[in-house]
């Protein structure tokens, strides 16, 4: 596959954002202006040295920043940009992310987000402070990414697993379990508007957004599968968002790596054909909510 400059500047801030560090930072540690290192994120071509030293710098392989056989990000800014990104031209997206597809919740959901997110983070680690600001950059990028997807509404295939979605109504929407009865509370009433919101989204089924619910064992990776106008991606990641979230360990990676993208395409095509959809979803999640609140 042919390199795209717009690509390898997409990536560069992606990695960029997950980096903390700030553009005019990079742009003294290079010896240019920060105009250029814009240029450079908006698909202006740099030299190969520049490129090597940019790699350097935001600590990741030459090959990653050009997109050769696939990218490796540590960094969930610096994946859910390049999802950001993505987005802006998919026509079409196949989700397994969880209990929640971030892009189809509500917005009682995003105003909780930050707040589970900070919580995840456990005390005492080393670099708090820079993950939790980190934090405020995510959900940044995680605002852009939801308005991309309502300004464009690109068709979405949504899976979530029947088990992730009965322990979110039974936890709660939380970032970790040693928080107040009161809290507590909240959270799983929160959690229970979010199924009913998405349960309203399997009952009204609008245009271009499908929803099913999968009894079957699901991996604990998500995945994404895009459909662009010229090239299909693939997406796996550790990172997630909502009940007991994970925004700091591991590697998620991304490619168009055909043997990739057929055999997790065959797996969604056999998750979606044994999924519940339509009323019989409807009547599991009713069931399960009625199960949790008793």
């Amino acid at each position: 596959m042919p390199v795209r400059f717009d690509d390898i500047g997409h990536r560069l801030k992606a990695f960029r954002l997950g980096s903390g560090l700030a553009a005019e930072e990079i742009a003294q540690q290079l010896g240019i202006s920060r105009t250029a290192l814009y240029r450079f994120e908006k698909g202006e071509v740099a030299k190969i040295e520049t490129l090597e030293k940019l790699a350097e710098l935001l600590n990741v392989s030459v090959p990653t920043l050009l997109g050769v056989g696939g990218e490796y990000i540590a960094s969930a800014v610096s994946y859910f940009e390049r999802m950001r990104q993505i987005e802006e031209s998919a026509e079409y997206i196949i989700v397994l992310a969880g209990p929640i597809s971030y892009v189809l919740a509500s917005d009682g959901f995003d105003g909780a987000l930050g707040e589970v997110l900070r919580e995840s983070v456990p005390d005492g680690i080393a670099k708090r402070a820079q993950a939790l600001h980190q934090i405020d950059e995510l959900m940044a990028v995680l605002r852009a990414r939801k308005e991309c997807y309502r300004r464009r509404r690109p068709a979405v295939v949504n899976l979530i697993a029947a088990a992730e979605m009965e322990r979110f109504l039974r936890n709660g929407l939380v970032g970790r379990h040693d928080l107040s009865d009161k809290v507590r509370r909240a959270r799983r009433a929160l959690a229970r508007a979010e199924a009913e919101h998405f349960t309203a989204l399997m009952e009204n089924e609008p245009i271009g957004v499908q929803i099913g619910i999968v009894r079957d064992t699901l991996p604990h990776t998500s995945f994404q599968i895009f459909r662009q106008p010229d090239r299909k991606i693939l997406a796996l990641s550790p990172f997630r968002l909502g009940e007991e979230p994970n925004i700091r360990v591991g590697v998620a990676m991304i490619t168009s790596a055909p043997e990739a993208l057929a055999l997790h395409e065959t797996m969604a095509r056999e998750l979606w054909a044994g999924a519940l959809k339509g009323p019989a979803a409807v009547r599991f999640m009713r069931g399960v909510m009625e199960e949790a609140a008793g």
